[in-house]
């Protein structure tokens, strides 16, 4: 009878939103392209997805055939240099990288934190980002606080866009919260 042995790896993988490099401890899977869905299309995917830099093809036609889903890159849509600081990063579009730790098998995005909570490893933070409020929506997600912008791409072709998000009272408990404050985020591994 034959033995049969299994090895579990493990591990987590985040995506790193606005970078093109993985922070010291993680190793970068591949690094790509923010896309999603057009902000103005109501139906495709919801989420944003980071594509890499060197696609590959199965079966295809050229060409626009009507009834598909579309895949638009994304970019920053900033109205003012907040919450970036001077570097203002509208209409760029928007890098990611893909990033892997062996050694941590859980991945968690915090919203409205900057730090983990105890027993959890920082991997990055930044600002929490999604579509437009009055469009159509995605998912939430964190950009790193200090972003670049992909290379040469700087027109405003407005496919997916990244949009600060600004924490509103009501529901939400004021004044832990702040009216129209930049919302920040982090992601962590444990």
């Amino acid at each position: 009878m034959r033995s049969i042995h299994f090895f579990i790896t493990g591990g987590a993988v985040y995506v790193r939103w606005g970078r093109t490099t993985c922070p010291s401890g993680a190793t970068k899977v591949y690094n790509g392209y923010a896309g999603g869905s057009h902000y103005s299309h109501p139906g495709g995917g919801t989420n944003y997805q980071c594509l890499p830099t060197d696609p590959q093809w199965g079966r295809y036609q050229d060409g626009v055939q009507g009834w598909k889903a579309f895949m638009y890159g994304a970019e920053f849509s900033l109205n003012t240099n907040v919450p970036f600081g001077s570097t203002s990063l509208h209409n760029h579009d928007v890098p990611c990288a893909v990033c892997y730790v062996p050694t941590r098998g859980s991945k968690l995005m915090i919203p409205a934190r900057t730090s983990c909570y105890s027993g959890w490893t920082r991997e990055y933070y930044g600002y929490l980002m999604a579509e437009r409020h009055s469009l159509n929506g995605k998912e939430f997600v964190c950009v790193d606080v200090s972003p670049e912008a992909v290379t040469g791409g700087q027109a405003d072709h407005n496919g997916a866009l990244f949009c600060p998000v600004e924490a509103r009272c009501g529901a939400l408990p004021c004044p832990r919260y702040v009216e129209g404050r930049e919302l920040t985020c982090v992601v962590c591994t444990k």
